[in-house]
């Protein structure tokens, strides 16, 4: 079944070091499909994978900030990892969402408000292994970012 394999294939690649090695050529890549598309599609959507553009206000400036991300679908829920593709350092959209109540999603040819929550305590473990069964790169990013504790966040339809 062709709408299978690639998902399976791009998440075996997403475990190998060498595809982090080459994150600002996948994201130049990324920008490009996505202006292509107007926003609908991604180096993700393309991999099978699903993918959305998060726009949510910078914590300093109060300006718009989008950038395009991997989720993890969670039933009514996303869920996002801020990963950082293993860098030590945490990603600045999530110290945006960190301190912003709501955001903005685009995902395909859709567009539509959620709320924002952080999970923590136990939900964060249960978070966390769904998002590691959904992604396995998590894991290695986990690993070459010195075991930094990743963000998680629940997104919610307004």
């Amino acid at each position: 079944m062709p709408g299978k394999v690639l998902p399976r294939v791009a998440r075996r690649i997403g475990t190998k070091r060498w595809v982090l090695k080459r994150r600002n050529q996948i994201l130049k890549l990324d920008r490009g499909i996505r202006r292509i598309t107007a926003g609908r599609r991604g180096v993700l959507d393309i991999a099978g994978l699903p993918s959305l553009e998060l726009t949510v206000a910078g914590r300093k400036t109060g300006l718009p900030r989008t950038t395009s991300l991997l989720y993890v679908p969670d039933g009514d829920s996303i869920l996002l990892v801020g990963s950082n593709w293993g860098s030590t350092e945490h990603p600045s959209w999530s110290a945006n969402l960190r301190a912003a109540p709501t955001a903005l999603v685009h995902v395909r040819d859709e567009y539509f408000a959620v709320t924002v929550t952080e999970v923590t305590g136990m939900d964060r473990k249960l978070a966390w292994d769904q998002a590691v069964e959904f992604w396995p790169g998590y894991e290695m990013e986990y690993e070459l970012s010195g075991q930094r504790r990743f963000r998680i966040f629940e997104l919610r339809r307004k």
